[in-house]
């Protein structure tokens, strides 16, 4: 039955590539016009081999050995309105799972299956906004050109840029040209995102909200308001925003160092919700009030979270880039969107195949340690589950350590492959249970 559903997936994959051939010929009818047209086709399949575990929970990630596959593809629309406005729109497909089911891992190893809710192929859409430019200084301009999330325009070099609509958090906060996107970077989700920023997002990491960004040479500011999910990692957003909502907050200073381009990104982020206090729910099971240790299904708005961030990248030369992240938040509120972590820090390089004649190849590596809270721990110990974590039980708690490397070649135009490793120590931060060790095929179409 799985095979079957890889073939009827990579079908679909291929029938994505065949489309954009002609889609191609019409991005070229579409270059001098006010469009912005983009389109990407991602393919995973991930697996691992039986590693020790004592006991498994209904959370843990399996020992038995498996494989999963994983496809997504998004058509990227763009127009450009009246002067400095645009709009936006990306239906988007999702099909297939990630391996064990997206259990069982905090910094979980494929960032394209947080976004999939059902393992059949379904058809969203994904982002859905209005951006406007105003103009701060009319004496000096930039083009910027256009990609995914921007149409090609010329703007001030001093500007204020509001966007509205349905979008990723993860579209302007905590940003890297180093480390973001699973679908060509890291493919780990606290590698591609900071592991500790329980950014707003339903299921597939998307939500609604308002984000203003003050641009100007060297630096930026941007603040963002956004719905929260109903419940725990849930697919549908709480529109109760006198009650619910999640601010965020950002400074990024750009640099160069003796030539060199870097950037430096402070982010803080507070989230209001109806997630429970692990706390709480300990006391509740103990004296029998409530023994089902639940953290998912908030009952009671008045959750909340503090937490931030440090987002660090460096050219060190002309091929080597180099990324770091730390985060934290206060970890006595349940998980509500991300991940089932409290803290961390992660730091990697990626080398471009230039010195091996391969420019379009890159060769990178990235080590991270994820934690979490007193109050976290102790409620896994006590047998509760969260959204992805719960083995039943913790005697043991260590910190999970993840290692991930990649190779990705570029096959032909447009089409890039990937192999990837990556090995986890202490798996849902459990002594007991592990290392994993993962590998894993990408191949990725982008327009």
């Amino acid at each position: 039955m799985r095979f079957r559903t890889q073939r009827s997936l990579f079908s679909t994959l291929l029938s994505l590539f065949s489309t954009a051939v002609v889609a191609q010929s019409g991005d070229a009818l579409l270059k001098d016009s006010s469009w912005n047209f983009h389109l990407q086709a991602t393919a995973i399949d991930q697996g691992y081999p039986s590693f020790k575990a004592p006991y498994t929970g209904q959370n843990s990630v399996v020992p038995k050995g498996q494989t999963a596959f994983s496809i997504t593809s998004t058509l990227y629309l763009g127009h450009s309105l009246w002067k400095g406005a645009s709009a936006y729109w990306d239906p988007e497909m999702a099909g297939g799972r990630g391996v064990s089911s997206t259990l069982g891992i905090a910094g979980f190893p494929n960032g394209e299956t947080f976004r999939i809710g059902n393992p059949q192929p379904t058809v969203y859409t994904a982002r859905l906004f209005l951006r406007q430019q105003i103009s701060l200084d009319k004496d000096h301009y930039e083009v910027v050109e256009g990609d995914e999330t921007h149409v090609s325009e010329r703007v001030s070099t001093s500007r204020l840029t509001l966007n509205i609509g349905k979008f990723s958090m993860g579209d302007f906060f905590d940003n890297s040209n180093v480390s973001h996107d699973p679908r060509e970077d890291f493919m780990n989700w606290a590698l591609m995102n900071n592991g500790a920023y329980d950014y707003a997002a339903n299921t597939r990491g998307y939500t609604f909200g308002f984000v203003a960004e003050l641009v100007k040479p060297g630096w930026t500011l941007r603040a963002g308001t956004a719905l929260e999910p109903i419940y725990a990692n849930g697919p549908d957003m709480n529109w109760n925003y006198s009650k619910t909502n999640s601010e965020n907050v950002e400074f990024e200073k750009r640099y160069a160092l003796h030539g060199h381009k870097g950037a430096i990104r402070l982010l803080g982020y507070y989230n209001v919700n109806k997630a429970p206090k692990y706390r709480d729910v300990i006391n509740n099971y103990k004296d029998g009030t409530d023994t089902s240790l639940d953290v998912v299904f908030g009952t009671k708005y008045g959750g909340k979270k503090p937490g931030l961030g440090l987002n660090a990248e460096q050219e060190l030369t002309s091929m080597i880039n180099a990324f770091f992240r730390a985060g934290w938040n206060n970890g006595k509120t349940a998980s509500w969107a991300f991940a089932e972590i409290d803290n961390t820090v992660s730091g990697g390089i990626r080398i471009n195949g230039d010195s091996w004649k391969r420019k379009a190849d890159n060769f990178s590596v990235a080590l991270l340690s994820n934690g979490i809270s007193k109050d976290h721990r102790d409620f896994l110990a006590i047998g509760g589950y969260g959204f992805m974590l719960g083995d039943g039980q913790l005697p043991h708690y260590g910190r999970e350590d993840i290692a991930e490397v990649f190779y990705e070649c570029k096959i032909f135009s447009n089409v890039w492959g990937t192999l990837d490793y990556q090995f986890v120590e202490h798996p849902g931060y459990n002594k007991d249970r592990g290392p994993v060790n993962l590998f894993a095929a990408r191949v990725h179409f982008a327009l």
